[in-house]
């Protein structure tokens, strides 16, 4: 007896978040995406650029704006195997921003970097 069942075909993904993480739902519909996408085991890269760097900082609270703190799902990332999660370096030197300041387990790239995992990815989501 054989299994002729098909293995799904996994795609390399990223998403780009550009979006502060309040004021809008950019920020959540970006993340709701790469957390379902994980979920049928995609591979997933998830880029913050601009002002999406400011999703990254520490001790975050949402609840003055009536919304869910971003940054508490965001450290919840490698439990749904996302663990590629990358930081721009040139946003956040923009914004004043260090790496001290950031959930751990972010990557810091370049924009030359970013552009390799653009170009290296089945399909991208820039929001």
């Amino acid at each position: 007896m054989t299994n002729n069942a098909k293995k799904p075909i996994k795609s390399i993904i990223t998403f780009i978040s550009r979006s502060a993480p309040y004021g809008h739902n950019k920020a959540n519909l970006c993340l709701e995406m790469a957390l379902a996408s994980a979920v049928f085991e995609q591979d997933v890269n998830y880029v913050f650029l601009d002002d999406g760097v400011f999703q990254l900082l520490k001790g975050q609270d949402g609840s003055s704006v009536q919304s869910k703190t971003l940054g508490n799902a965001l450290e919840a990332l490698a439990l749904y195997g996302i663990e590629n999660i990358y930081a721009d370096q040139h946003s956040l030197e923009k914004r004043g921003i260090v790496s001290a300041d950031l959930l751990p387990g972010m990557q810091l790239v370049s924009g030359d970097e970013v552009s390799k995992l653009i170009e290296n990815s089945d399909t991208v989501f820039n929001l």
